[in-house]
């Protein structure tokens, strides 16, 4: 057992774990382990789950057996049920003695729809009110629920679609699957608006959507599209408590893609909101800093100009400070913030401020969500969140620090066709800290016209001329700034260049799909040895603990072309023990001896027996996947207690000392840590302070 889990277990007696929020859970020496471990299930009721269970298990062999392809598309609608009896079985999760219950109500649900689907049935699928499905997520094979109100006037063989309100949960330490399949269907939620779905996603567990969570949201929500007939251009995103924080990360990272955006409560970023409500004292290192750009909204804030955005809070709850943070940042842009408040009242909706919400997203979901802006603004801190409309951000002068686009298309008098004045546009871009960008206008958004004036479009002052415009009203060009001026170029960036997708942190790795690759050599060094095993067990364990899937798992002598053609590779171990990583020892951005890691050419090394080497890179086997070096996702137990901490806790590489031991905060001592550069080389300064 590592020390790590060793140390949950020993503080497993110290906290009841019902809710993680204030200072008592500010010691990171006294850490329950969350989620908690369940009751007890006794001789009998384990044996009619279990007997349940295997009928279902059996029913879904068969629907598996038939190999057919409507078949193979619903049956996660079937597999949920078994994942969600079988995970609390086997890692004790029934966290109270009525969650036995609600198991094998769970496990005839999902005998009938096996046996309707043997049968060529899918009932659930026309059916209104609440409904669960389910997809297979295409990060790690799981299977993941998620829940529907269906209006009572959907049918699934007329014409016309849908607005869907994506709903995001609260914190909820308990919310097993079975907890979560029992609500949603039992249950309809704070929002049921007149004639439009409402999708509950999961989220993985307790994430606030974040990571995979994220990607949860954006998988549920594309298979409920194949599902049901979604209107693309009326989809808003709303929450509560977590869950409004979930609604505000969404909304300044993805601001196209909603028509509005309705946050209640929650938080909005990182350091504020744990000095406030958790009265805690953060002494942070100075990329975790940095890192913090990643999820504080605040610093995104500029990108809800382009995001109808209506807030709610509680007049008397501790929680509005997160809405209250939002309206600060957006009058530096000269916006006001739409925040209906509860009259006197805590961490809930109140019924008539609700009313009020309702009635502003319904104005705005008639005119559903603009598709093409005459005006963007859109700000970024990394390549992972590049895009807005139709502007791509394809490169950074430097990651982690803020990088704007300002664009706007402007129309001038030019001629005339008889009494027609015809306008001529122009579309301007103002950049900060951007280095290459893309134009790109959908089929029929063009504002230019075929047969008029070439395309021109003026990058930082410079003009530029675009290529013709496509006969289906469509516009794509793409832009490089080369030195200090901006040229038209024929592509994205291509070599060894942070792009989206692959620009780090080490955390960015588990938001595709990935495959754990342990070793099955003995290290150059005992303690080394050691701290891989313990620390992959780790992450494997906590990563089904937190974001409720198995990780594919893999010996290194079992990796094929086919696994470093379609995953990013999780090596751990060392050059000498994991036969991939040997193959990449050569080709790494920081060199790992025998005798010394060696981050950078300034004399600066770290004895290989005592120190591990953390790292995250483009995979030198294949440059459009990731290979990470023995680290899982990067917060720890510590940053479980409350949401606002789970952000990353480590940039692109560090060097662990093994002398001192893995706690709930880091994975040993870290001696040294660093982005790469925008090329993926070592810095030649690597580190940082704190700035004051």
């Amino acid at each position: 057992m590592s020390r790590p889990i060793a140390l949950i277990l020993s503080f497993l007696t110290l906290a009841t774990l019902a809710s993680a929020d204030g200072p008592a859970d500010n010691d990171p020496k006294k850490v329950g382990r969350i989620p908690k471990l369940g009751v007890e299930v006794s001789p009998a009721d384990r044996k009619e789950l279990e007997l349940g269970l295997a009928d279902l298990d059996g029913a879904i062999a068969k629907l598996k057996a038939k190999n057919d392809k409507k078949t193979a598309e619903l049956l996660p609608d079937v597999q949920i049920y078994a994942k969600a009896v079988h995970d609390a079985l086997k890692y004790q999760e029934f966290f109270d003695v009525k969650d036995i219950a609600k198991a094998k109500i769970l496990l005839k649900a999902g005998q009938g729809r096996a046996s309707d689907l043997l049968e060529g049935k899918a009932p659930w699928t026309e059916a209104i009110g609440l409904v669960v499905r389910g997809y297979v997520s295409k990060i790690d094979d799981s299977v993941q629920p998620f829940g529907l109100v269906v209006p009572p006037n959907y049918t699934a063989r007329t014409s016309g679609r849908y607005r869907l309100d994506l709903w995001f949960h609260g914190r909820g330490e308990t919310l097993s699957e079975v907890n979560f399949l029992n609500e949603r269907q039992t249950q309809a939620g704070t929002i049921t608006p007149v004639d439009t779905i409402v999708l509950h996603p999961y989220g993985r567990y307790c994430n606030a959507s974040k990571f995979a969570g994220e990607v949860d949201a954006f998988e549920a929500l594309e298979a409920a599209k194949r599902m049901y007939r979604v209107d693309n251009e009326r989809i808003a995103v709303r929450g509560f408590s977590m869950g409004g924080a979930s609604a505000w990360h969404l909304a300044v990272h993805y601001p196209d893609v909603w028509f509005a955006a309705n946050p209640g409560a929650g938080f909005a970023e990182t350091p504020r909101f744990l000095k406030v409500f958790q009265n805690e004292k953060l002494e942070p290192t100075w990329y975790e800093q940095k890192l913090w750009s990643l999820y504080d909204c605040d610093k995104w804030s500029l990108n809800l100009l382009n995001c109808p955005t209506v807030a709610y809070s509680g007049e008397l709850d501790n929680q509005k400070q997160a809405a209250d943070v939002m309206a600060e940042s957006l009058k530096t842009h000269d916006m006001e913030l739409t925040h209906i408040i509860g009259p006197k009242t805590k961490h809930q909706y109140h019924p008539a401020a609700k009313i009020e919400v309702e009635a502003r997203l319904a104005e705005l979901a008639l005119n559903g969500r603009e598709r093409t802006p005459e005006r963007l603004d859109f700000a970024t801190y990394t390549l992972r969140y590049n895009r807005t409309h139709w502007i791509t951000v394809d490169a950074v002068g430097e990651h982690w620090a803020e990088a704007t686009v300002r664009a706007r298309i402007l129309y001038s008098p030019k001629g005339t066709m008889g009494d027609l004045t015809m306008a001529t546009p122009l579309v301007v871009l103002g950049t900060r800290n951007v280095q290459a960008l893309t134009v790109d206008f959908k089929p029929g958004t063009s504002p230019f016209r075929p047969g008029g004036p070439q395309p021109m479009i003026m990058v930082d002052g410079l003009p530029l001329t675009g290529p013709d415009v496509g006969s289906d009203l469509s516009l794509k060009v793409h832009f490089a700034k080369v030195g200090k001026a901006w040229e038209v170029v024929p592509g994205l960036p291509v070599g060894a260049v942070k792009r989206h997708g692959l620009q780090g942190p080490i955390d960015d790795a588990f938001m595709s799909r990935f495959l754990v690759v342990l070793p099955t050599g003995k290290g150059r060094h005992p303690k080394v040895d050691l701290w891989v095993k313990a620390e992959s067990e780790r992450a494997i364990e906590h990563w089904r603990r937190h974001f409720r899937g198995e990780a594919r798992v893999k010996k290194d002598v079992d990796v094929t072309d086919a696994d470093i053609a379609d995953s990013n590779l999780i090596l751990w171990g060392d050059p000498e023990s994991n036969a991939i990583l040997k193959k990449l020892a050569d080709r790494l951005a920081i060199r790992w001896g025998a005798d010394a890691i060696a981050p950078a050419d300034n004399g600066k090394t770290f004895a290989s027996p005592d120190h591990a080497l953390i790292l995250i890179q483009p995979n030198p086997l294949n440059v459009n996947k990731y290979v990470v070096l023995n680290s899982g996702f990067t917060f720890r137990d510590y940053d479980y207690l409350n949401n606002a901490r789970q952000v990353p806790k480590l940039p692109d590489w560090a060097v662990i000392d093994l002398n001192t031991a893995p706690n709930t905060r880091t994975p040993g001592k870290v001696v040294a840590a660093d982005f790469f550069d925008e090329s993926w080389k070592v810095k030649a300064t690597p580190g940082g302070s704190v700035p004051k």
